[in-house]
């Protein structure tokens, strides 16, 4: 094992390298990218119905009512196509909408039904997948105006979607190559001001509004969580490889995570199950009350008084749900700042190398993509070796953690969604609790557990060894149900 002199020495080498990175201001050069990806904030924006801040169980509750006959699948889809209609030309969730092939798709899928056919879990419920993934005879575009193919065969796990009775409502937009957590060109659905999280940004305000009931996104560092705990909904990053990953965009080959986002723990639970051929969801309403939960000591350093008093809150619940609630010494704040240095420089250094493939021209990048990728360009060998050897330490570090406890709480992101023109400030804030888990491959999931006094969301996230989701499932679909918002509003026109 590597001492800590060692790691602390691996660290700095990594954080010097990965400064190449950080400390440019981009926003300002966003609104010259084209408005088909980056649409100018208004100054005023249009009055939008509000969203439900937790909606629990749509997915399986829809699925439920399909299988009773109570709804037809083209009902869903229409209703997922109706709050398009009112939320998208503001939001900007969708790349590309798959409107005519859902209706066909949802035909079929009502058609399989009244023959006394059910495919799966998910036989008729719309899905959203982000636009790096590949959807077959469906334009990738990552996001870019560089890049464009059309991938003739699905992605694996979008494949396994579909054999399980998915209906694809659309592609999903995601920050430039899902190279940020900030997915400029869209908004957060609870306030059009401010960004919705990325890189899944898009899936994030597709489950949040209704536009689906589901979505299939990535997470490299931090880009399922983020987004889900800024935008209000459930965000299940698995162990690494436990999903396959294959048919991407490809950002980071070592920490590309394949992952969804749901309404509630026990929804993505299922679409976990469909992904990766396991059983979570049976876990879902299990007694909680043998798992011991650690919470980190550093976990809330530089966070928002808010998100604080949320997590506080959050807690008081857990200790209700949970056998035993202790405080832990780690991960301190160095185990974070480590983790998003060399996390930083390798997953940059990784989507170098893949992007040197492609023979694109870099001059139609974003800005802040192009300096990212430039900058890995650089990055000497040993500094990338030197990373990877700092983040087997970490990995083996936090192994011996969850040897006293069982799962790890701590505040998803240590602020609500900030303003569009002030998002520059918060690139690596946002991430900070994050980006160690996928560094590591172990699973995490993002709960709201709150809003602020501005009506924004505040995430709790959960993490586990690796394999062990179920842990994950049983508290936080434990502390879901719980879980009492004081202003619990529902007005969404979607709701099923």
């Amino acid at each position: 094992m590597v001492n800590g002199k060692l790691a602390m020495s691996l660290a700095r080498r990594a954080a010097g390298a990965a400064a190449k990175f950080v400390g440019s201001r981009h926003l300002d050069s966003y609104q010259s990218l084209g408005l088909d990806f980056v649409p100018k904030a208004r100054a005023h924006p249009k009055q939008l119905p509000p969203v439900n801040r937790l909606r629990l169980g749509n997915l399986g509750r829809s699925a439920k009512r399909l299988r009773a006959n109570e709804v037809s699948c083209t009902q869903l889809l229409e209703e997922a196509l109706a709050a398009v209609e009112v939320y998208d030309a503001q939001l900007n969730a969708f790349a590309e909408l798959l409107e005519g092939s859902a209706r066909v798709q949802a035909k079929v899928m009502d058609e399989e039904l009244a023959g006394g056919t059910v495919r799966g879990p998910i036989h008729g419920i719309p899905i959203s997948i982000k636009d790096i993934i590949h959807v077959a005879s469906v334009p990738t575009r990552a996001g870019s105006s560089a890049y464009r193919v059309v991938p003739e065969k699905d992605a694996t796990a979008v494949a396994l979607l579909r054999a399980a009775g998915a209906v694809i409502v659309g592609k999903t937009t995601t920050h430039e190559f899902a190279l940020g957590v900030t997915t400029p060109q869209s908004r957060n659905p609870h306030d059009p001001t401010r960004i919705p999280g990325g890189s899944s940004g898009g899936s994030a305000i597709s489950v949040a509004t209704g536009m689906c009931l589901g979505s299939l996104g990535t997470d490299t560092r931090a880009s399922i969580r983020i987004p889900a705990a800024l935008s209000g909904v459930v965000g299940f990053k698995p162990t690494f490889g436990l999903v396959p990953a294959d048919g991407l965009v490809q950002l980071s080959w070592s920490m590309d995570h394949v992952a969804p986002m749901a309404s509630s723990v026990a929804d993505a639970a299922i679409l976990v199950d469909v992904l990766a051929g396991t059983s979570l969801s049976m876990f879902c309403g299990s007694d909680a009350s043998a798992l011991r939960v650690g919470v980190p000591v550093d976990g809330t350093v530089g966070a928002d008084d808010e998100v604080v008093s949320a997590f506080s809150s959050a807690l008081s619940l857990i200790r209700k749900l949970a056998g035993k609630v202790r405080e832990v010494g780690r991960p301190h704040d160095v185990d974070f700042e480590t983790a998003k240095a060399a996390g930083l420089l390798i997953s940059r250094c990784e989507a170098a190398d893949f992007h040197s493939g492609l023979g694109l021209n870099r001059a139609r990048y974003w800005q802040e993509t192009r300096d990212q990728l430039d900058a890995a360009d650089q990055v000497l060998a040993t500094d990338y070796v030197r990373a990877q050897r700092l983040r087997a330490v970490l990995a083996q570090d936090m192994v011996r953690v969850f040897n006293d406890v069982d799962v790890l709480a701590m505040p998803t992101s240590l602020v609500p969604a900030p303003k569009v023109e002030q998002a520059d400030d918060y690139l690596l804030i946002l991430s900070r609790n994050a980006i160690l888990w996928s560094l590591i491959g172990f699973p995490a999931v993002s709960i709201p557990c709150g809003m602020t006094s501005g009506g924004l969301p505040i995430g709790l996230q959960l993490i586990a060894p690796p394999w062990e989701e179920a842990n994950l499932v049983a508290l936080g679909a434990a502390f879901e149900s719980a879980f009492k918002p004081g202003d619990d509003r529902d007005a969404s026109p979607t709701q099923n």
